[in-house]
């Protein structure tokens, strides 16, 4: 079904894939591991294999990504990030946390138009790294991460509390994200869905678990959502 844009009222951002590149950084860190083995890949670049092989693992990284939540041990392992993080026995490095490009501009624009939320399945203290480092904080009325709710997506619960945190109607929210997850927890709420390209995600399979739209990135959405305001 064709993105209706005049039910948009709010809108719902994953973050990895989405907000954060972690596509290009798992790419590179695959690369450099190969690298002593450079000699195998065409040009003597590792670098289009790492690719093929991320986006060959998406599927049934998702499944294992959600896995957790369906067993109810996402809260426990939720729990136990947090406590690595509070003594320091984890951290994530500045490098780890890139913006997509485009994606700053994006939300200033954005959120003129509309209310915003971060619907993500990260823990809380990751989430608030990425969005503190990069001053997204004033974009967002809602953060629902992996503890907020009893059950995280592909559950619709974040995307039904981060609706009402914005008082708008979850038939109202666009979910934006680049995962299957994203779109199912979307779809489940009520709410129309937008799969970008940026991360994880592969065309066919965001369309047939329900994507109303696919874009390259975060970076067009003001072009599709604010073309006649």
């Amino acid at each position: 079904m064709p993105l209706d844009i005049a039910r948009i009222q709010a809108l719902c951002f994953d973050v990895d894939g989405t907000l954060r590149d972690t596509d290009d950084q798992m790419v590179l860190r695959i690369s450099r591991r190969l690298t002593p083995l450079r000699f195998l890949f065409p040009r003597r670049d590792p670098e289009a294999f790492a690719r093929w092989f991320v986006m060959t693992v998406e599927t049934p990284g998702n499944f294992v990504f959600s896995l957790p939540d369906r067993v109810g041990l996402d809260d426990e392992l939720a729990a136990a990030n947090d406590w690595l993080f509070e003594r320091g026995l984890r951290r994530e490095k500045a490098h780890q946390l890139m913006i997509i490009a485009g994606v700053q501009e994006s939300l200033a624009l954005l959120g003129y138009h509309f209310p915003m939320s971060v619907v993500t399945a990260r823990g809380k203290r990751g989430t608030m790294a990425f969005i503190a480092q990069h001053d997204l904080g004033q974009h967002f009325k809602a953060v629902a991460s992996a503890q907020t709710c009893a059950r995280t997506k592909p559950f619709p619960d974040p995307v039904l509390w981060t609706a009402e945190q914005m008082g708008v109607p979850p038939e109202n929210c666009l979910m934006i994200g680049d995962t299957t997850v994203d779109m199912r927890a979307g779809k489940a709420a009520g709410a129309q869905t937008v799969g970008v390209l940026s991360g994880f995600g592969a065309e066919r399979e965001l369309l047939r678990t329900g994507a109303d739209l696919i874009l390259p990135s975060v970076a067009e959405l003001p072009s599709v959502l604010l073309e006649n305001s």
